[in-house]
């Protein structure tokens, strides 16, 4: 078996403080999340109007921020980890560093970055959605956009009776 079978891809999405979906765009996993981002926000150019502010991970951050806020007007806020500084910390002469305070050891759950996990896990629980089994984005954008209707609608469902 030489190479991969299945087709590289990146999934994209929107979501709100809650975790529901507002958008989703599949990309091929050659373009940059950068790129990616920028598919998926652009078309949402006044559709929103009372968004203003976008968290997201290190990797839309640097020049993806100052696009952000010129073609849309929103801001946006890298979530990024704690992590030990490689040339030390700054403290007083004779303290030591608390280390464990400061860099607490094992799985530290990012802030807002869960949110954005805990829809992908949503959307993986769907068995299509598991794997790529997709020929086309815009077929795994329909399914994912499936999957999430489906949730938010038996949510509804759920909370109204």
């Amino acid at each position: 078996m030489r190479g991969k079978k299945v087709w590289g891809r990146k999934r994209h999405v929107l979501v709100d403080t809650e975790g529901n979906l507002l958008a989703v765009k599949v990309t091929g996993a050659d373009l940059s999340d950068q790129q990616g981002g920028k598919r998926l926000l652009l078309p949402l150019r006044g559709v929103l109007p009372r968004l203003h502010l976008i968290w997201g991970d290190s990797h839309y951050g640097g020049t993806f921020v100052t696009w952000l806020k010129e073609h849309l007007g929103w801001k946006m806020q890298t979530v990024l980890r704690a992590k030990i500084p490689a040339r030390g910390l700054l403290v007083a002469e004779g303290e030591e560093p608390d280390w464990e305070s400061r860099f607490p050891p094992g799985f530290v759950p990012l802030p807002r970055r869960w949110v954005v996990e805990r829809t992908f896990s949503w959307i993986s629980r769907w068995r299509r959605l598991a794997r790529d089994h997709e020929g086309l984005p815009q077929s795994s954008e329909a399914f994912i956009t499936l999957a999430m209707s489906h949730l938010m609608l038996s949510r509804l469902v759920l909370f109204s009776s």
